[in-house]
């Protein structure tokens, strides 16, 4: 039986979290992975992590776990919960969570240790995650990166199907995206860097707004920071250009469990099977159910799981 607790209830419950192991503790992570079947499944509150936390419940309680979901919308408050067994399972990227992790460990300014490379990206993600007592499962095929999009129209004219064709084709591009796309390297500085592209301006709109899609669809910007999962892009008239020189990290989709509470092999044969079937595409076409249909995200989330007889 699955219950939907409102963010007010988590803030509750989190108050007194704890960060998690203490360095007297850490050397516990290795101890027998628990098997608790009462499992408490976090969200942080946005509509592609509200879908993938219904449809790790549904799994999960499809393979005889009782869970709950959990809206957390701060990642400073729902990763100690995770650790500390205050939630058991949360929907995560895998690049942003390993720099998150590095951070919290190594401080703001370290080095990132997230990257385009999959299998490194993993490896650090790991390295960072155990001593917290925290176990993070494989990766599917679907990844949530970002992306940018120009308008089919100015793709058409100037014959452009990805980042590097852009970049050759010398043109004047104002980009549409958040203000500290100036500063951060996957964004402007490694437009330039990476594919040569002459980005001329970057207009502060934000990362696929609706006000960003909109001044590249009437031609104010030319190109705008997005999602891979941005299902919308169609009905601005926009068209992603492919990045093929692997400048965005490898923003996989991972759960991670409290090995303590959900570490066992049950769960992870639960979760698993999403990676069989789940695509990025999947992931764009579920949150435009929810975004644009107003469909709850419990029941677009049973349908697709239905659909590909994971509840079967």
């Amino acid at each position: 039986m699955r219950h939907l607790l409102l963010v007010c209830a988590a803030v509750l419950l989190l108050a007194g979290c704890s960060t998690g192991p203490s360095l007297e503790q850490r050397g516990e992570v290795t101890a027998p992975p628990g098997d608790s079947h009462r499992l408490t499944i976090g969200s942080a509150g946005f509509t592609e992590s509200d879908l993938l936390a219904q449809m790790y419940a549904q799994l999960l309680d499809h393979a005889g776990y009782r869970t709950s979901v959990l809206t957390v919308s701060n990642r400073e408050l729902y990763e100690p919960a995770l650790e500390s067994g205050q939630i058991d399972v949360v929907p995560e990227y895998a690049a942003t969570f390993a720099d998150w992790l590095n951070a919290k460990a190594h401080g703001a300014h370290a080095p990132p240790v997230g990257s385009p490379d999959l299998d490194a990206t993993m490896t650090a993600l790991r390295r960072l995650a155990t001593p917290r007592g925290l176990t993070v499962l494989p990766p599917g095929r679907a990844v949530d990166q970002n992306a940018f999009a120009v308008s089919a129209a100015y793709a058409r004219r100037h014959h452009l199907k990805t980042l590097s064709d852009l970049g050759r084709s010398g043109l004047e591009v104002r980009l549409a995206a958040g203000d500290e796309c100036v500063e951060r390297p996957y964004c402007e500085p490694g437009l330039k860097k990476t594919y040569g592209i002459d980005i001329t301006a970057v207009d502060p709109k934000g990362v696929g707004t609706t006000q960003a899609k909109r001044a590249v669809q009437n031609g104010q910007d030319h190109l705008v920071l997005t999602t891979t999962t941005d299902a919308t892009l169609a009905d601005f008239g926009l068209v992603l250009l492919a990045d093929d020189k692997h400048l965005q990290n490898a923003d996989y989709l991972v759960p991670v469990v409290n090995r303590a509470r959900a570490g066992a092999p049950g769960v992870t044969r639960a979760l698993g099977r999403l990676n069989t079937v789940l695509t990025t595409a999947d992931l764009a076409s579920m949150d435009q159910q929810v975004d644009s249909w107003r469909r709850l995200a419990q029941d677009v989330a049973h349908t697709y799981l239905k659909k590909n007889g994971l509840l079967g």
